[in-house]
């Protein structure tokens, strides 16, 4: 979908491009503009995208985009009709070309074009407590209700009949019909997203959003980044306890049950029907299939095909743990 969030700078000439990351132009690529930068599923033949690993390989290899940001080794996986641009080090890479799209991302300063909700249309047709502040760009549906001291920054899309807690902090996010969010949340900021370089730590612009679904219910004190190219996506009728952590990028699916103190790395996948025990911890770039059951505690460190049980750490099939640990 399109960014409808973050303002893009493109197009692009190529040669702008490569001479940001140090790199020259080829004399074929001379006019060549590019559109935008985007993850190797969503490209256009326009845009410029990136591959880093290879569990992304089968994506590399379908990916539409016109260039792709990518390693010596992981070049020949891309179809013809990309362009490889070798580099030492992707990510950090990808986040300077996306700073050069996207310049306003990298920071997440508190919204100073806040007004009183008193002082806005919204006033006699939400339901709200005291001290709310309202960003730009805010819409909010019918039948909704806002607690005491919450704030709902710039660019933020929620539904009817939805609950807002006290002392909320929203931005960047679509919330669909019938949600909860409980005290204390805080969603769309920016994720934890840097590059460790000789001398500093490079911020990658987070340009995704939040998408939270129908029927969701977010628990008290709860954090959910906003993606960094994607988007970080609550499944329809996902339950989430107090205190859980989603960063950048994840899709969680629908019917899920997460439990209090779950913490999830970037850019992982779960399917529907998933339940997870209380304090576990699911690792980055994995894929957790449909119907999956995850015990307290535990440390998901690889993928996890449907219809599992697991538990421990590294998490194991249930009855194996259980056997191990009599």
């Amino acid at each position: 979908m399109k960014n409808p969030f973050f303002l893009n700078k493109g197009p692009k000439e190529i040669a702008d491009i490569l001479a940001k990351i140090n790199l020259k132009n080829k004399s074929e690529y001379s006019g060549i503009k590019i559109s935008d930068v985007k993850d190797l599923v969503n490209a256009s033949d326009k845009d410029i995208t990136f591959f880093h690993s290879k569990k992304y390989e089968l994506a590399a290899s379908k990916t539409k985009a016109a260039f792709c940001i990518t390693t010596k080794n992981l070049a020949n996986k891309l179809p013809d009709t990309c362009q490889p641009i070798e580099v030492d080090n992707v990510l950090v890479s990808t986040a300077m070309i996306t700073t050069l799209f996207y310049p306003d991302a990298i920071t997440d300063d508190f919204d100073i074009n806040t007004s009183n909700i008193e002082n806005t249309s919204y006033n006699n047709s939400v339901n709200h407590g005291q001290n709310i502040l309202i960003g730009k760009n805010v819409k909010i549906g019918s039948n909704c209700s806002i607690g005491h001291n919450t704030i709902i920054e710039s660019n933020v899309v929620i539904g009817d009949n939805c609950s807002i807690g006290s002392n909320v902090i929203i931005r960047n996010t679509i919330i669909k019909n019938n949600v909860s969010i409980l005290d204390g949340c805080v969603i769309g900021k920016k994720g934890f997203g840097f590059f460790p370089s000789k001398n500093e730590n490079i911020r990658y612009p987070h340009i995704g959003i939040v998408i939270i679904e129908d029927n969701c219910e977010i628990g008290c004190g709860s954090t959910i980044d906003r993606g960094s190219l994607s988007n970080t996506i609550i499944g329809k009728n996902t339950f989430l306890d107090n205190q859980v952590h989603i960063a950048h990028n994840n899709k969680i699916g629908d019917n899920c049950i997460i439990a209090g103190q779950v913490g999830f790395a970037g850019s992982s996948t779960l399917g529907n029907n998933v339940m997870i025990g209380g304090q576990a911890g699911i690792s980055g770039h994995l894929k957790v299939g449909n119907n999956v059951q995850i015990g307290g505690g535990s440390g998901v460190i690889k993928d996890v095909p449907d219809n599992s049980k697991v538990m421990g750490y590294p998490a194991k099939d249930l009855k194996k743990f259980i056997k191990e640990n009599k």
